[in-house]
């Protein structure tokens, strides 16, 4: 018996892929289908950024998702349902060392 998840997350699989949350899932359909549509193009999944300061790595963020929307801009976005510190400080790292701004979803 596999004891719950520490934030009430389930693990969802959908086209094969297991997400961390259903939440996640979800969004990723509706990414597919805007990316069906000419919405968005290149969609990746769990992209990882290594967060340097100083040429000293600090961390690695992996986001949720990455893909350009419809003027090429590259949008950065994690599906969240709970905010957790480590994930704040990553959030402003990614501000201060590639200028990005991650999309919450």
């Amino acid at each position: 018996m596999s004891r719950p998840s520490k934030y009430g997350n389930r693990k969802t699989v959908v086209d094969g892929i297991t997400f961390a949350s259903a939440k996640e899932a979800r969004r990723y359909s509706e990414l597919k289908l805007l990316e069906r549509a000419g919405e968005i193009s290149a969609l990746m999944l769990q992209p990882r950024f290594p967060l340097k300061v100083n040429d000293q790595l600090i961390c690695t963020y992996v986001a949720d998702f990455i893909y350009q929307d419809k003027g090429g801009s590259s949008v950065v976005e994690d599906a969240k349902g709970f905010k957790t510190p480590e994930y704040k400080l990553k959030r402003k790292l990614m501000r201060a060392v590639f200028a990005v701004d991650v999309v919450e979803v």
